[in-house]
């Protein structure tokens, strides 16, 4: 599909900004002040990305014949004794579109286990990264060796460019945003994980500001917000122009990390990094996480226990052999519960309960 051109985006863009500044008079974006105010009630928001260990996707963690909340709860309980105490969890609107109240129970559920282990929970809705074309059904079994052979995009190609089917990514911002609007186990919304990637880059603005704008007239009481992950800057400015809170991936080196977030720091707004930790990258538990306790930015890595994503595994690394790294790329503990590193999870332990 033809991409519009750099001169068209930027009109696009001017477009879509006016019709933001106009619903935001209706539906409003919380001001600085409001969202310092809410961050100050937060503790150290130190956290994984998590998928139990026994689904290869989404799409396996969430449909009713895979749901596994026994998993769920014994992974939870693990991150709990390191001192985690938010996780940021993938949701997918092709599960809600098969059985909205279905799924609601289960996101219930899932809440009520993390609640269990003192875990708050940011969500996010959409997603631009890896496998084109999500079905429901049986999901593939991962690929030997390879990072996240399986994982899936929402709600992909197809529908992020035909608005006619719209409708139903209305419906699933709205009832799940509603659904859980005032529930104190969820920390924040994060509408759209990464929306640029995939060579989406300024494609993906209508439907970004959408979502924006759906999530805004529900307006819910805890935080909206999009994280930036790379230098596009027309996504990014309608990122930091709508978002509560401002969100950002970085998998760098502390010095770098250290210096985006000085950058960061003049929205004037509440940070939290969503994405982080790439061992073999030199983004390490030891090194980031004093940092960001430093500024006090939340930090949430990628990955929590070692499964079917196979995220051990580098992006562009795969080891067909199968055989284990001997240095993870993401995750921290095993199935069994032990540890990658035992340094690394005294670290994070003591950076968050001082012991």
């Amino acid at each position: 599909m033809q991409r519009p051109s750099l001169r068209f985006s930027r009109f696009l863009f001017l477009l879509l900004i006016g019709h933001m500044s106009w619903f935001s008079a209706i539906a409003q974006r919380w001001t600085a002040q409001q969202a310092n105010d809410w961050y100050k009630t937060q503790p150290f928001l130190v956290g994984a990305n998590f998928i139990p260990s026994t689904a290869i996707n989404q799409l396996e963690m969430w449909q009713a014949e895979s749901f596994d909340p026994a998993t769920i709860d014994r992974e939870l309980g693990y991150a709990e004794s390191i001192g985690m105490n938010v996780m940021r969890v993938f949701l997918h609107n092709l599960v809600w579109e098969q059985d909205a109240e279905g799924y609601k129970k289960r996101i219930d559920q899932f809440l009520q286990i993390a609640d269990k282990h003192h875990i708050k929970i940011m969500f996010v809705l959409f997603d631009s990264c890896w496998n084109d074309e999500p079905k429901l059904g049986k999901q593939p079994d991962p690929v030997v060796g390879k990072h996240n052979s399986g994982w899936v995009r929402g709600p992909g190609t197809k529908r992020l460019f035909d608005s006619r089917t719209w409708e139903g990514l209305e419906q699933y911002t709205k009832g799940v945003l509603s659904a859980f609007a005032n529930d104190k186990r969820v920390v924040a919304w994060d509408l759209f994980n990464e929306p640029t990637n995939s060579g989406y880059n300024d494609a993906v603005l209508p439907l970004l500001t959408k979502t924006f704008v759906w999530a805004q007239a529900v307006r819910p009481s805890q935080p909206i917000t999009v994280g930036s992950w790379h230098d596009h800057p027309l996504s990014n400015d309608l990122m930091y122009a709508q978002s509560d809170i401002i969100s950002f991936h970085n998998y760098a080196e502390a010095p770098k990390l250290e210096a985006q977030i000085l950058d960061l720091q003049k929205q004037g707004r509440p940070l939290i990094c969503t994405e982080y930790m790439a061992r073999t990258r030199n983004s390490t538990f030891e090194t980031c996480l004093p940092v960001f306790k430093k500024y006090k930015v939340g930090a949430i890595n990628w990955g929590l226990v070692k499964g079917k994503t196979n995220t051990i595994y580098a992006w562009d690394a795969p080891m067909p052999s199968g055989e284990e790294p001997k240095v993870w790329f993401h995750d921290v503990f095993r199935p069994d519960g032990s540890v990658f590193n035992p340094k690394e999870t005294a670290v994070i332990k003591q950076l968050t309960t001082g012991k």
